[in-house]
């Protein structure tokens, strides 16, 4: 039988349901390095499949970690362009199976119609973000343009890079996920959420912004992410509005052509005492110079 869930109302970071599976599992392994191997414990990341369902119409499924998954679903169907605000997904309920996770969602009307128009059945690979396209003209979409904000400072975004481990409890366990951070405009962690799909990570980061947040969700602030900087990541943070991301890794030329069409700030490379600006939406100001 399945097992039902309502997981509304969010988790903390990390957070799973009793009735989910655990993200993290402790498994018996051979350490080798000397003469002979030892027996040792490790702490695996989970891999769940989970389906997206929307008003009884499947429409993905995903790899991700079995945690905040209200904030994965409304960051997804936010940054996939099937709702255009959080208030047209009315409920939600996690449903578990021998098979992986279920996200049964009831939409308004009016998106399930754009939804079905543009339909797409497809197995997300951690690691893939064009699984299900047809055709070289879908394999890009148009980017959408951001509002400029101020270009965060050097020290705002060391503080971010400096405070990120501390919100990895995932990574810390098993060293097998990424991490998608919301910084205020002086670097401060807001909310940060993890995943073992970089994508994945940055959709429960932006639906669990939304809910608490609404249209205030990503003002005055930048995404900082443990990931490279992907094209598709660019089209989420400006699909939701984001003026600023950061990644610790590299970017794409085509994630920097993106941000240049998006009117976004694309900032990589971010490590300790340095990084690198690919793209600035404005001049920075006097305040962030200064931070």
């Amino acid at each position: 039988m399945p097992q039902r869930s309502s997981n509304l109302g969010g988790q903390p970071p990390g957070a799973a349901d009793s009735s989910l599976p655990l993200p993290v599992r402790e498994l018996v392994v051979e350490v080798q390095g000397g003469v002979a191997g030892t027996p040792g414990l490790d702490s695996v990341a989970e891999e769940i499949p989970v389906a997206l369902v929307y008003n009884g119409v499947s429409y993905a499924v995903m790899m991700a970690s079995p945690t905040n998954l209200e904030d994965f679903a409304l960051g997804f169907s936010m940054t996939e362009g099937i709702l255009n605000g959080a208030d047209q997904l009315f409920d939600l309920e996690v449903v578990a199976s021998e098979l992986g996770l279920s996200v049964e969602m009831h939409i308004a009307g009016e998106c399930l119609a754009r939804l079905k128009a543009r339909r797409r059945n497809f197995a997300g690979r951690t690691g893939c973000g064009l699984c299900g396209v047809e055709s070289l003209e879908q394999a890009i979409p148009a980017v959408a343009r951001v509002t400029p904000a101020p270009v965060p400072g050097d020290g705002a975004v060391q503080r971010g890079l400096a405070h990120l481990r501390e919100h990895q409890q995932l990574q810390e366990q098993t060293g097998a996920t990424h991490a998608a951070a919301w910084c205020d405009s002086r670097g401060h962690i807001v909310c940060a959420r993890e995943d073992v799909g970089r994508h994945n990570a940055l959709d429960k980061l932006i639906g669990a912004q939304l809910q608490s947040f609404g249209d205030d969700a990503f003002r005055d602030g930048f995404v900082l992410v443990s990931s490279r900087a992907s094209y598709e990541m660019v089209q989420k943070c400006a699909s939701v509005g984001i003026a600023c991301l950061v990644a610790l890794s590299a970017p794409t030329a085509l994630a920097i052509r993106l941000a240049r069409q998006a009117g976004m700030t694309l900032i990589a490379f971010a490590r300790p005492g340095r990084h690198v600006i690919y793209h600035r939406s404005e001049p920075q100001t006097e305040e962030a110079n200064h931070d």
